[in-house]
């Protein structure tokens, strides 16, 4: 594949016109091109062949980097450097933004493009009016990726030779460096973006041995689809996985396939995670606002569409129990969460004055895509573990409503939901007993694809939680080559560690449990709620972004999403002991224990959520306590602790 407009060796370069390699970029493009970008491209054209002369390598303009959407301006391999250069024409002042943008090229580039990960990538940002004589300063990261450097189009050679004489290297092959393979992990918010603007899930996700092929599910749900469609018949499909395996990425990628009203398979993307549909309409609104130029308020109303909160879907099928939704293919993302029949029945009676509704969310989810009388597929996308609240009732609440009411749905899962997340054995007799099953493995999705850096954080996070202590040790002591878990006692060290670690707009924050409401002393208010798509969305100088570090969302802010450093912050709530783990919550002015299963089963799988939602690394900080607080002694937290470095966590000092 070739990811550039113009790729030619150097000499290559150096002897044709300008206007022949301009020819070449404009018929790459494919677009109307605007007078701004053609004379960019010339300017950039005389600068490089000036500043390059002599020199011997590979040069790409419009270098494709597929996980963010966009393009950089130049990729130049020149010796045993990869040179990301990407050039501000006009411009003389240096901006933050610009700086993080060229910064986010050699991140892309040394993280999921295989070729780079062990060669030096040098970002430099070349500003043609810059006049700054001083030189920048060379900081390398122990993944040779340097610090971006920032000069004038006259002081780049200059910069090159420098860098060129500091690596000691091997000189790169540029041929094998062009045709290395990309394997990017997307973040959520990425993937919707580019699932929606045509990309396919292909394009921007991992095709390597070690995870999943995320196409292989895709292809599998697309052909139960078509079967549905032409066999008249309607289908039920699971979709299952660890967390952060990219569940909800194949689901978008389904509904962007189908996104067309006039296509008989049409479909609609739904969630009951309130903040990660907010989060990703709002993105979206803003990516399509700056891409057309159209008003925003027309933006948020076409996205509204194509990804919708699952209770104004369920509200839209009460409103008229006998006409069938437009959709005849319906996504529910998170669908563990879907509401059991109490729950259900609750809400209905309390909220909406149906006093004789006695179904479960999951049976009248099903009833409305039941009333089309042709076909219909429902796609649930369930996480093991995942339930966090009340009334929640898991993929069991699923397989009851279909036993139960609809004998005649087919239905598609993995014969390899074994684990105690999806209800060990239960679930799988259960399904067996269904005649209407098939079961097809690929519909599993064992690698979690969230954290680049290291598969098995989900694996070494379930064992911390299931006290499994030699399986955890093993696991992290292999976690940590890549991915780097850390403790602390202050939240100051913690925030400092974070700042650290993140470059360019690798988003960090602090995560915390919804009970956890002895953190206040230390800068937490864990009542204090966070807009999570400013959490999300808004940049470094905002002060509701999740890089201020000064509010912590809960699993409720953050489950579906991700980040690329975590802070979790530790309370009481959920204490190790020499008996196991035991659940607290706060009550008036004391902490009261949690008997209930089911209430314990919610908390811990919050801590589950917690912990694995960091990309490259996360600091665990459990505080110290207070002797002559009764609420927050000691004791309540030094067993956490003690246990968490006693499975090798490395301690910050």
């Amino acid at each position: 594949m070739n990811r550039a407009y113009y790729s030619r060796s150097l000499e290559d370069f150096f002897t044709s016109d300008s206007s022949s390699v301009l020819g070449s970029m404009v018929l790459a493009h494919g677009f109307e091109l605007d007078h701004l970008q053609r004379d960019a491209w010339v300017e950039q054209f005389r600068v490089l062949k000036r500043e390059l002369d002599g020199l011997q390598g590979r040069i790409y303009f419009e270098y494709s980097i597929p996980r963010m959407g966009k393009r950089v301006d130049v990729v130049a391999v020149i010796g045993a450097v990869v040179f990301v250069i990407e050039f501000k024409v006009g411009q003389s002042i240096v901006t933050s933004a610009d700086v993080d943008q060229v910064t986010d090229y050699g991140l892309d580039l040394k993280n999921f493009h295989e070729e780079s990960h062990s060669v030096l990538v040098a970002p430099i940002l070349v500003l043609t009016k810059y006049e700054n004589t001083q030189e920048s300063r060379r900081k390398y990261s122990t993944d040779k990726l340097l610090e971006t450097q920032i000069v004038g189009e006259t002081g780049l050679r200059h910069l090159i030779n420098i860098i060129l004489a500091e690596s000691d290297s091997v000189d790169i092959e540029g041929l094998s460096w062009e045709s290395g393979r990309y394997k990017p992990t997307p973040t959520i918010i990425e993937a919707t973006l580019a699932l929606y603007n045509q990309h396919s899930v292909v394009d921007i996700s991992r095709t390597d041995a070690g995870a999943v092929n995320l196409s292989i599910t895709s292809k599998s749900i697309d052909e139960i689809i078509d079967r549905s469609r032409t066999q008249s018949q309607k289908s039920i499909v699971f979709v299952t996985g660890v967390p952060g395996a990219g569940k909800t990425l194949v689901g978008l990628n389904t509904a962007t396939k189908y996104i067309d009203k006039d296509s008989e398979a049409y479909s609609v993307f739904l969630s009951g995670n309130g903040p990660l549909v907010a989060i990703l309409q709002e993105a979206l609104a803003q990516d399509k606002k700056a891409r057309t130029r159209c008003k925003i308020g027309q933006a948020r109303s076409e996205v509204k569409a194509f990804i919708q909160n699952v209770h104004h879907f369920r509200d839209d099928g009460l409103a008229d129990m006998s006409v069938a939704p437009i959709e005849h293919v319906a996504l529910f993302d998170e669908a563990q969460r879907a509401w059991n029949e109490k729950q259900t029945t609750s809400f209905m009676k309390n909220k909406k004055g149906l006093a004789d509704f006695n179904q479960s969310e999951p049976t009248f989810l099903i009833s409305c895509m039941n009333r089309h009388k042709d076909w219909a597929v429902i796609v649930c996308l369930v996480g093991g573990g995942q339930e966090i609240n009340k009334g929640e009732a898991g993929i069991i609440g699923w397989v009851e409503a279909i036993e139960a009411n609809f004998p005649s749905w087919k239905i598609y899962a993995s014969d390899q939901l074994l684990d105690s997340e999806y209800g060990g054995k239960t679930t799988i007799n259960r399904l067996k007993g269904i005649k209407t099953t098939e079961f097809l493995p690929e519909l599993h999705l064992k690698s979690s694809m969230r954290s680049f850096r290291s598969e098995n954080v989900s694996l070494f996070v379930k064992q911390l939680l299931d006290l499994e202590v030699e399986a955890a040790r093993e696991t992290l002591r292999a976690v940590s080559v890549n991915y780097p878990i850390v403790l602390t006692r202050k939240l100051s060290q913690a925030r400092d560690w974070l700042k650290e670690k993140a470059r360019g707009t690798e988003r960090y924050g602090i995560v915390v449990s919804s009970q956890a409401e002895r953190l206040r002393p230390i800068g937490i208010h864990v009542k204090s709620k966070v807009d999570p798509v400013k959490w999300f969305l808004e940049t470094k100088d905002h002060v509701r972004s999740s890089y201020y570090l000064e509010e912590a969302a809960t699993e409720f802010d953050v489950q579906g999403l991700e980040l690329d450093w975590a802070c979790v912050a530790w309370d009481a709530d959920f204490r190790h002991t020499d008996e196991g783990w035991r659940h607290w919550s706060f009550r008036g002015k004391k902490w009261q224990r949690i008997n209930k299963d089911e209430r314990q089963t919610y908390q811990k799988n919050a801590y589950r959520v917690l912990l694995t939602r960091a990309r490259q690394g996360m600091v665990i900080c459990v505080p110290e306590g207070n002797s002559d607080d009764h609420t927050r002694s000691k004791s309540y937290y030094d067993e956490t602790y003690k246990y968490l470095a006693g499975l090798g966590v490395q301690v910050l000092v």
